[in-house]
């Protein structure tokens, strides 16, 4: 099989299984390249990252695995970075940039908790606008390579996870085209790499993955680099569906 899977979480933040079960995993699936990353740190949601006094802890571990598992499996130490990270710890081949916040002036609402809270955000934030929203979402994603250092952006399009069905906004709408492209173009010019993510299908919240087709094929028509992610927070949904979309990539 043969694949990268990069974008993945342990018990180190909010993933369900350890470190060496996801390698034990990917070496089982037959994966050849895997990441361990966690969630950077935000200290106004401390629920899903990993504890600033672990991170040494962390690093230690996924040291110990690249040489314990190197004849086996190739491992990398990344991190994804939310664009209002507290902290960030250094050290990683590669970070993934995402968007998981909006912050307002009475703090920070969440993006994809679940379809409720969006809706509470798009009314009592964007003032019933979705497109408001989506706006302000997509000028947060177009900065993560600026805020983060990312070298790959994290499912660019989050914030259509609860609205494949297009009951919240229209996502043929001219502003809501015009708040991706403009985000898109940026990083595109940036050289930033985009994951292809099948996390939400994982976990039922979507039948495709990031980003939408449309998107897809706009980033891909300006020479976008793409990488397959599963976005794994258990070991059994390492590289999930990526012989069912690993054709996106061409």
């Amino acid at each position: 099989m043969g694949y990268t899977d990069l974008h993945t979480h342990t018990t180190f933040c909010d993933g369900r299984a350890t470190p060496e079960e996801m390698v034990l995993s990917a070496i089982d699936k037959g994966i050849t390249t895997l990441g361990l990353l966690a969630h950077s740190y935000v200290d106004f949601d401390v629920r899903y990252a990993i504890d600033p006094t672990r991170v040494e802890e962390f690093r230690s571990e996924v040291k110990r695995l690249k040489e314990k598992y190197k004849d086996k499996i190739e491992i990398l130490l990344g991190i994804e970075a939310d664009a209002y990270a507290t902290e960030i710890y250094g050290g990683c081949d590669y970070i993934i940039g995402s968007v998981h916040y909006f912050k307002t002036p009475d703090g920070y609402r969440n993006v994809d908790m679940s379809r409720e809270v969006l809706e509470k955000v798009i009314d009592e934030v964007f003032g019933g606008d979705p497109y408001l929203m989506a706006e302000e979402y997509y000028r947060t994603v177009e900065r993560v390579g600026e805020l983060c250092g990312a070298n790959i952006v994290g499912h660019f399009d989050l914030v259509m996870k609860f609205n494949e069905d297009g009951t919240l906004f229209d996502k043929a709408n001219e502003r809501y085209r015009a708040a991706w492209q403009r985000a898109a173009d940026r990083l595109l010019g940036e050289g930033l790499i985009f994951e292809i993510n099948t996390g939400a299908i994982a976990r039922g919240r979507r039948t495709e993955p990031y980003p939408d087709r449309e998107i897809l094929d706009y980033i891909k028509a300006r020479g976008a680099r793409l990488i397959l992610s599963s976005d794994a927070h258990f070991k059994e949904k390492l590289a999930y569906d990526f012989d069912k979309y690993e054709y996106l990539l061409n």
